[in-house]
């Protein structure tokens, strides 16, 4: 940060000239590529590249800022390309560096801008009156240059992190299956999960969802929406009724909470440790539902499927052992307050503080 400092106090020590986006940006609709032919050309739209063609919109560098959609989800582009019309390209003037310019976007969120009530939506008068810092020429390279650097270090300290990480949960399923297999034979009885469980379904549909409710809300994905009332207070462990979740158990609940009425929640009695059945449940009740279709795949369940799943049932002790091991292992890979997970967002939440700062800039007075 200092070498920077210095530039800045040296080429400009009064401050840093700002002006409006529009002054010194062009900002460009996309248009219809369907009557262009093939080619290697890309078509950007709000989610990525999404075709070739085999004409250009525009040769030069560009930042591209989207319309309708994600609208923080910015892309810098150094070849020719085509946009649709949910997303802006930019004509960027000589009097920016359009990689300082797609940097310092970055660090706007643009979201906040929404001009929509549904689907979030950015206008260009909006976006031409936001203003923009123009340091020397020099400058910008410089801060390009710097944080070039540092998204090329930060990008392979996440792969690095990213590889441990599918590692780590490749060896907690290895440890989890070995841990809840149990031999036939091996004295451990199996019970229908109708005479270990009471399982129902909960009332209330996903409009119901209010962002700042008091209790946990589980509907059928892995989202946790939230709710001003409660249907529940227990332990209970979740799985989706129908939909693409269907089958997989995304979520334990332990306290008060609402159901959706197309998801499920298995209560336990007393012969099995909570924990240890929804363990074993996240192993082992999708491979029981695919094999005991009739179908090509489940679309929805039906209690039946539930009462006559057979669980293994290992004594109390050995239940709780078994679910000390695998809640430390999960920790470790899922939650996101501890381990690798963790890491990975504070690798984020450095670079991200480390960019703003270079991005940050005194005023000039005028």
């Amino acid at each position: 940060m200092s070498g920077i400092g210095d530039l800045i106090k040296k080429l400009c020590p009064d401050g840093v000239e700002f002006r409006l986006l529009g002054d010194v940006v062009r900002i460009r609709n996309g248009k219809d590529y369907r009557v262009l032919g093939d080619g290697d050309i890309p078509v950007y739209g709000t989610g990525g590249i999404m075709t070739h063609v085999n004409t250009a919109a525009y040769d030069k560098p560009s930042v591209l800022i989207p319309r309708k959609g994600s609208l923080s989800k910015l892309y810098y582009v150094d070849q020719p390309f085509w946009t649709v019309d949910t997303i802006f390209y930019t004509e960027v003037g000589n009097r920016l560096v359009p990689k300082f310019f797609y940097y310092y976007l970055a660090t706007q969120h643009l979201e906040d801008m929404n001009q929509a009530g549904g689907v979030p939506s950015l206008t260009q008068a909006v976006l031409n009156v936001l203003r923009i810092p123009v340091p020397p020429l020099e400058v910008q390279q410089e801060i390009v240059r710097i944080l070039d650097t540092f998204t090329e270090l930060e990008a392979e300290l996440e792969a690095e992190l990213e590889a441990e990480l599918e590692a780590r949960r490749r060896q907690y399923a290895y440890y989890r299956d070995s841990l809840l297999s149990f031999p036939e034979t091996g004295g451990v009885r199996r019970i229908p999960m109708g005479d270990l469980a009471t399982i129902g379904t909960g009332s209330h549909d996903t409009k119901d969802a209010i962002p700042d409710g008091d209790y946990v809300f589980y509907a059928r994905g892995r989202e946790r929406l939230r709710l001003d009332s409660f249907d529940f207070d227990e332990q209970a462990i979740i799985t989706a009724g129908d939909g693409v979740g269907v089958g997989n158990v995304f979520h334990f609940a332990s306290g008060k909470y609402a159901l959706h009425q197309r998801a499920y929640r298995i209560v336990p009695n007393v012969a099995v440790d909570a924990r240890y059945l929804y363990h074993y449940l996240v192993a082992d009740f999708a491979r029981y539902l695919e094999q005991t279709s009739v179908h090509a795949s489940v679309t929805s369940l039906r209690r039946p499927m539930f009462l006559k799943y057979p669980v293994p049932v290992p004594p109390l002790d050995e239940q709780a052992r078994i679910v000390s091991i695998l809640d430390n292992f999960d920790a470790l890979v899922n939650d996101l307050s501890t381990g690798l997970p963790a890491e990975l967002t504070a690798r984020r939440k450095q670079y991200e503080y480390y960019r703003d700062r270079l991005l940050t800039f005194e005023e000039a007075l005028v």
